[in-house]
């Protein structure tokens, strides 16, 4: 094996690594984080229309940074292994795959190698080369460095299958606190470019997503899910990921214990709530300490507080109704909908069938003006 093998081999492998912190899966994201059996840097992720699960190159263009946020692997002065690609090396490297059938699309991501210009700029021509070169028309998602000019978002937007620029903290003072040299109101205001430009019909065809560093700061779940509300309702954001806080070793935040992911996850469920089920922040329930319990799904949090609210009646609820019964998701209540058309609902087994989590649906239904107790549900399971 030649020396140029082996230094891409390392190239793959450091950048690969680097750029797992960096979300493109959807709730809990155990998966995407996982390593792929042929290769670390390649992770299987749903297309952002909803189409089948595909594997993506995830990797960073450099993980040499002059910036130092205080969790990050990547930070200024870290002594980690350091590599970059140039732009055609990465170009080239994805190409190679995709050719192979072992990916259909490109996440790509990189530390402020340089200068933010620069890193950007490089960034800019992979995705140039191929779009343009190669006339590849696949799944292109470019990550957004903070401090960059609006002239290359508007260049990443052409190009781009979807863009992301990472917020990190719900608020700035909790940026500050992982992230001193990052600037909350700068990257607030690209959101905002992004929705101005919308107007003028320029705009990623999937759209702009961010991603919050989750126990970083003294950030409360009530600060998260707030900025999350703003940013769906103002900037039209396709995706809010979160990411939970684990340390990592030779950062300034090393100490901290790792954040748990159910607390991730009951941010997922919240943030299904306002995209997907019509809840508004203020409808969302939190303990005195401004946090999601991490024993309850938020869901059905918020119906053991609205008794008044309950029980439905499977058979005529209107969708707007059903979606928010615990257990029933969007799909299952379409499905409840389209087939008590033909028939009724008289038992938990055909809403089970349908994809209903009868478990947790039980307690706030009625099945023909029924409402089935528990002991009774096990025997007709049995």
């Amino acid at each position: 094996m030649g020396k140029a093998s082996l230094d891409l081999d390392y190239k793959i492998e450091i950048l690969g690594e680097g750029a797992r912190f960096d979300l493109c899966g959807s709730c809990g994201g155990e998966e995407s984080r996982k390593r792929h059996p042929q290769g670390g840097w390649i992770y299987p992720v749903n297309l952002p229309d909803g189409g089948k699960k595909v594997n993506i190159l995830k990797i960073l263009l450099s993980n040499n940074c002059v910036h130092n946020c205080l969790y990050c692997a990547n930070r200024e002065g870290r002594g980690h292994p350091v590599a970059s690609f140039s732009a055609e090396e990465l170009a080239s490297l994805f190409w190679h795959l995709y050719q192979r059938g072992m990916v259909k699309g490109l996440f790509l991501s990189s530390a402020v190698d340089r200068s933010p210009s620069w890193a950007m700029n490089e960034m800019l021509k992979v995705a140039e080369i191929l779009r343009y070169r190669l006339h590849f028309s696949g799944y292109l998602h470019l990550k957004i460095l903070p401090d960059v000019s609006n002239d290359y978002l508007e260049e990443a937007v052409k190009l781009a299958t979807r863009v992301s620029v990472n917020l990190e903290a719900p608020t700035p003072q909790s940026l500050c606190q992982i992230a001193p040299q990052k600037n909350f109101f700068g990257i607030w205001q690209k959101f905002q470019w992004f929705e101005s430009q919308k107007k003028k019909g320029l705009s990623a065809p999937a759209g702009v997503t961010t991603q919050l560093v989750v126990g970083g700061s003294k950030e409360t779940d009530r600060e998260i899910m707030h900025t999350t509300s703003q940013l769906y309702e103002h900037f039209g954001l396709a995706r809010v990921y979160y990411s939970a806080f684990q340390p990592v070793a030779d950062t300034p935040l090393s100490y901290k214990p790792p954040v748990s992911t159910w607390r991730e996850h009951r941010l997922y469920q919240a943030d299904f709530l306002l995209r997907r089920y019509n809840f508004s922040f203020e409808e969302l329930i939190f303990d005195e300490e401004g946090n999601f319990p991490l024993s309850l799904d938020p869901k059905v949090l918020w119906a053991n507080h609205h008794p008044e609210f309950f029980p439905v009646e499977v058979n005529s609820a209107p969708w707007e109704v059903l979606i928010r019964v615990p257990g029933i998701g969007t799909t299952s209540a379409r499905r409840i909908i389209n087939l008590r058309r033909e028939s009724t609902f008289h038992d938990p087994k055909a809403l089970s069938r349908l994809g209903v989590r009868i478990d947790k649906a039980l307690p706030f239904i009625l099945l023909n003006g029924k409402k089935i107790k528990r002991a009774e549900q096990l025997s007709l399971f049995a």
